[in-house]
């Protein structure tokens, strides 16, 4: 496989791999007072993804439950992939902002390791440290482009990883009640994940901001995006995708609070997207018992010793 192709392979951690990168937003972001504007609002959203509110977080494995990512084209038996992931934001006075371990426990991917830095400097790209079990070898790469498909995935490394709040201008459009159900792939059942969540509609009934965000970018593949965020937690549970008026992707989040004082340190129970023109379908579960957090683990986790240690 090329080189090119194992990095969009690999970095499949909605989970899902590091939530959105954040450059610009500090660790230290309070919450706001009355009703914030919409580009504090866009801050705020990306502070819940990273974890900011935590010293650390990850998705862990115990026995064989771990997250898997399942991808499904329409007609097709789905495909799946298991990870344990580690997002380290203990970094105070250093260069670097935060560390990002994935380790890949299934399929073609079993044995890789993908350790990425992102950097305090906003103008410093994010550095990839990829361990490669067949040679053995580790392999270091520049970050990839927005609009790549992130492991084959509905999600592009604009989603999950690159994205930043100052990518895009934004609107807020007002606040509605969410009266929908988050979507999910029905009827899977695979390696990793006996018993699949139901579709989760817990959400109904609560309040949300709804925030246009459109791109700098030229003839990108989106035009904007409208997100339904949670109006207490900053939780976004779906972010819909047009391009020319028309609706093309749509990826929902199911998020769990993690019961803090803080009630942005919150926890995916999973990643939905699905693209509309070809109805593939990309599901990241990520059970409730893996999930970890404010742990005693060594800064030593999140170095190259880490990934050459891992077993294929």
């Amino acid at each position: 496989m090329q080189l090119r192709k194992l990095v969009a392979a690999i970095a499949v951690v909605p989970v899902l791999l590091s939530a959105e990168a954040f450059a610009g937003v500090s660790k230290n972001l309070p919450m706001p007072t009355g009703t914030p504007d919409a580009n504090a609002i866009a801050d705020q959203v990306y502070f819940v993804n990273h974890f900011y509110a935590l010293k650390n977080y990850g998705i862990t494995k115990k026995g064989r439950t771990m997250t898997v990512l399942i991808n499904k084209s329409k007609g097709k038996k789905p495909t799946t992939i298991a990870l344990e992931r580690y997002v380290n934001n203990n970094f105070s006075d250093s260069a670097i902002n935060s560390m990002d371990l994935a380790i890949f426990r299934s399929g073609k991917l079993r044995g890789t390791g993908m350790l990425i830095t992102d950097y305090s400097d906003d103008n410093k790209s994010q550095s990839y440290a990829i361990w490669l079990p067949a040679l053995r070898k580790i392999r270091r790469f520049a970050e990839p482009a927005h609009d790549d498909a992130w492991g084959g995935s509905d999600f592009t490394f604009g989603d999950v990883t690159l994205r930043k709040p100052q990518d895009e201008t934004h609107e807020l459009l007002g606040t509605e009640t969410f009266n929908d159900c988050l979507g999910g792939i029905a009827d899977v059942k695979v390696k990793y994940l006996p018993s699949p969540p139901e579709a989760a509609c817990g959400h109904k009934g609560k309040e949300v901001y709804k925030l246009k965000s459109t791109t700098k970018k030229q003839n990108w593949w989106y035009d904007n995006r409208i997100s339904y965020i949670n109006t207490k937690t900053f939780a976004d549970y779906r972010t819909d995708y047009f391009k020319g008026g028309e609706k093309i992707k749509v990826i929902d989040r199911n998020w769990v609070s993690l019961g803090q004082d803080d009630p942005r340190a919150q926890s995916w129970a999973y990643w939905y997207g699905k693209s509309l023109s070809n109805g593939h379908e990309t599901w990241a579960v990520i059970p409730d018992v893996i999930v970890k957090f404010n742990q005693d683990w060594k800064q030593s986790k999140w170095s190259e010793k880490t990934l050459r240690k891992i077993k294929r």
